[in-house]
């Protein structure tokens, strides 16, 4: 690791660096303040050692500027005159901890790697939220696509319950994940439940949870959906699946913000803003007596549709490239090129899958086609015989 040791005094620059050099790492000295801070803003370091009291600038200085700067660095302040007040003044200005000379070689050590460990979790989060975010942004500049993003901009930060409604394999989902991490919840969870894939017989239990012993296989107490996304979004996937009984029992909730589990005799309270997504057309829906109409003017606030693939071809471009990005940075192989003629060809093709049915292909394409993806190519394999 990279370490900067901050010090008036020669004797402990010196004893630290030696100590340090010994572990294995690479250390470099500034002797005041003013040169640690340049030093610290210009070069990298794994974590710094600063000194409180020194000529120019001292440490409580140094750590206000490097908070400042928003930098990740973990700062370990130390001083011949510690006390508790300057310990805490220490750490709720930035610094990581606080080490009182004389120094203690296992102090610095034990320190050095919490501190370093710290860093490095921080660092991962980073990285991994910003892969969360890829994964959920929604690609396309299409009259549309803007269209959502303007939407989901606007009514991300209320709680409007929304409505989003298109065909399969659209992208419903992205939008939900959009106004989820846009809102004032995007701290909390974001639960999703797929109404289509879960049996009419356990809808109720999977929603609104049970009690032990409330039926044959109730071997313990369950918490739902809506309580597990309590204070966050609850995303009800193919909401026009749900049976009607269970549409009765969300229509409760929405209406007044409380549920009974399966087997239970107490109301629970939740705070949950729920966003619904379906494919099929509600209105018909309500009309053959499938779908409750109170329920549909609860959820649809606010309605979003999802086009078609095919009614913005102008983003299959942008949504190529960013697939390939994406699975050539997960697969470690080198990105090809792409001819215009190669994107005119896959404009020109029906998208009955939509989005999912482009990375499928775009998918396709990385593993059978060279360093460039052709015309021929498409028109080879990105509809392949069944």
């Amino acid at each position: 690791m990279k370490i900067l040791v901050i010090d008036d005094e020669r004797s402990i620059r010196n004893t630290l660096k030696e100590i340090l050099e010994f572990e294995g790492h690479t250390i470099a000295t500034a002797e005041d303040g003013k040169q640690g801070l340049d030093m610290a803003l210009n070069d990298g370091y794994d974590a710094i050692f600063c000194d409180i009291k020194m000529p120019n600038m001292d440490g409580l200085e140094v750590l206000t500027s490097l908070a400042d700067s928003e930098s990740d660095t973990p700062i370990i302040m130390i001083s011949g005159h510690g006390d508790i007040d300057t310990a805490v003044d220490c750490i709720k200005k930035g610094a990581f901890d606080f080490i009182q000379k004389p120094l203690d070689l296992n102090r610095i050590l034990i320190t050095l790697k919490n501190a370093t460990d710290k860093s490095s979790l921080v660092k991962e989060t980073k990285i991994l939220k910003k892969k969360v975010d890829t994964k959920y942004e929604i690609v396309g500049e299409s009259d549309a696509i803007r269209h959502i993003k303007d939407v989901i901009a606007r009514v991300a930060a209320t709680d409007a319950r929304v409505l989003i409604t298109g065909a399969n394999g659209t992208g419903k989902e992205l939008v939900a994940h959009n106004l989820h991490n846009q809102s004032q919840r995007a701290s909390m969870p974001f639960i999703e439940v797929n109404c289509a894939a879960i049996p009419s017989e356990l809808i109720e239990s999977e929603l609104f949870g049970h009690e032990k012993g409330s039926f044959t296989s109730a071997v313990k107490q369950h918490k739902g959906k809506f309580e597990q996304a309590d204070g966050g979004t609850l995303f009800l996937d193919e909401i026009g699946d749900m049976s009607l009984a269970a549409q009765a029992k969300v229509l409760r909730v929405l209406q007044e913000n409380k549920l009974m589990r399966v087997g239970g005799d107490k109301d629970i309270s939740v705070n949950v803003r729920v966003i619904a997504a379906t494919n099929k057309n509600l209105t018909e829906e309500i009309a053959k007596g499938t779908f409750r109409e109170d329920l549909y003017h609860r959820l649809s606030v606010i309605v979003i549709h999802v086009p078609t693939l095919a009614e913005r071809a102008d983003d299959i471009p942008m949504l190529v490239t960013h697939f390939i990005k994406r699975i050539c940075a997960e697969s470690g192989k080198p990105e090809p090129k792409v001819d215009a003629a190669a994107y005119d060809e896959l404009k020109k093709l029906p998208w009955t899958g939509n989005i999912r049915e482009l990375r499928n292909v775009v998918e396709r394409l990385l593993i059978l086609c060279g360093n460039t993806i052709t015309k021929e190519d498409v028109l080879l394999y990105a509809t392949p015989s069944i």
